[in-house]
């Protein structure tokens, strides 16, 4: 069995289920043009590839207007509704708060690539208290090309500066997917938010994020700053 002494994480939908909240920013915007709102399973499907995308999706499939312009002021008026409420429907898929402590127990370095806004990353993992146990998390505008540019996932490492062949990938969607495939990286997919339709090999597919724990090296260990997730 290949072993790691670190995991780099996809963020939405792999630690944490942010569509509510996501989907409630969206809405406000929707409301203030006096369009319809949204339901969270719905804006769930767009989800992964950052908000532009996320509002532009939305737009088309929904035949409302998607000209740049309108799409600029949606992620603005989108990123200033999500900032006001960052996680006051977000929860931790089952398992993982516990899970990631365990992890961060047996050694493993921890960190996050995600096509959300690395501002609004940081104050989430800090409300959520994942800032105590994830080293580095990087969002799409953190990077010059974000996920599924694989140089995204590639800064997260190459900040932990982790030796090759010494991480795995974790994610949810066929954009995690495809990131790490244009790299070779270990990869491995969760069964919740869009995982369950992720192709991958039987091996590859967690039912839980502690699955992991039997891919850690033997010689990692535990680190010293961080503490438990409040």
């Amino acid at each position: 069995m290949k072993q790691y002494s670190a995991l780099i994480f996809d963020l939405d939908g792999t630690l944490i289920d942010s569509a509510p909240d996501i989907a409630a920013a969206v809405n406000v915007h929707m409301a203030s043009k006096g369009w319809p709102p949204l339901e969270v399973d719905y804006v769930e499907g767009f989800i992964g590839n950052g908000p532009r995308r996320l509002l532009l999706d939305i737009f088309i499939d929904k035949g409302l207007p998607s000209d740049d312009a309108t799409v600029d002021a949606a992620v603005k008026s989108y990123i200033d509704n999500y900032e006001r409420e960052p996680a006051n429907r977000t929860r931790f898929f089952p398992h993982v708060r516990e899970d990631l402590q365990a992890l961060h127990a047996a050694g493993f370095r921890l960190g996050i690539c995600t096509n959300k806004p690395h501002a609004l990353t940081q104050q989430i993992l800090a409300i959520l208290g994942l800032d105590s146990v994830i080293e580095v998390a990087l969002g799409a505008d953190a990077v010059p090309a974000c996920k599924p540019d694989p140089r995204h996932l590639l800064a997260v490492a190459e900040q932990m500066e982790l030796p090759d062949g010494s991480w795995a990938y974790v994610g949810d969607t066929n954009v995690d997917k495809a990131t790490a495939v244009a790299i070779n990286a270990p990869f491995f997919v969760v069964p919740w938010g869009t995982g369950s339709s992720v192709e991958v090999a039987p091996e590859q597919r967690l039912t839980r994020i502690a699955d992991l724990l039997a891919y850690a090296m033997q010689a990692a260990q535990p680190l010293s700053a961080g503490g438990d997730i409040a």
